[in-house]
C-alpha cells in the first residue's frame, strides 16, 4: 500500500476516533445535566417546602405580636419586627420559586426542550 494512501487512510481512522469520542462526551454531558436538572427540582421543592412553613410560622408570630401590640401587652417595637421578618420570610418563599422555576427551565433544556425568549407585548408596554 502507497504510503500517502496509507497515511490517509491513518488519518480518516483517527478522524474516526475523534468524532466518536466528542459523540459520546456530549451523551455523557447530557446524560449529567438530565441527572443535575432531577436533583435540583427535589432540592427545590424540598426548600420551597420548609419555607412555606417558615412563612406560615412567621405569619402566626406577626398575627400574635399585632394583637399583643393592640391591646397594649408589647411594644410597637415587637410588632415592627415580626412584620420584618414575616417580610424576610415571604422574599425567601419569592426567591426559593424563581430559582425552582430557573431549575425547571434548565431540565427542560437539559432533556431537549428548546428556549425562545419571546417579546410580550403587553410587558413591554408597561416598561418606562
Amino acid at each position: 500500500m502507497p504510503i500517502s494512501l496509507r497515511a490517509s487512510l491513518d488519518y480518516t481512522k483517527l478522524q474516526k476516533d475523534i468524532t466518536i469520542a466528542q459523540y459520546e462526551k456530549s451523551i455523557q454531558t447530557a446524560f449529567q445535566e438530565v441527572a443535575d436538572g432531577l436533583a435540583a427540582r427535589q432540592t427545590y421543592s424540598d426548600q420551597l417546602d420548609a419555607q412555606r412553613s417558615l412563612v406560615a410560622a412567621t405569619q402566626d408570630y406577626y398575627r400574635m405580636a399585632e394583637h399583643r401590640y393592640r391591646t397594649g401587652v408589647d411594644s410597637n417595637l415587637t410588632f415592627l419586627d415580626a412584620q420584618r421578618s414575616l417580610f424576610s420570610a415571604q422574599q425567601g418563599l419569592i426567591n426559593d420559586r424563581l430559582a425552582q422555576l430557573i431549575a425547571e427551565v434548565n431540565l427542560y433544556t437539559a432533556l431537549g426542550g428548546s428556549w425562545k425568549a419571546q417579546s410580550n407585548p403587553a410587558l413591554a408596554q408597561r416598561s418606562p
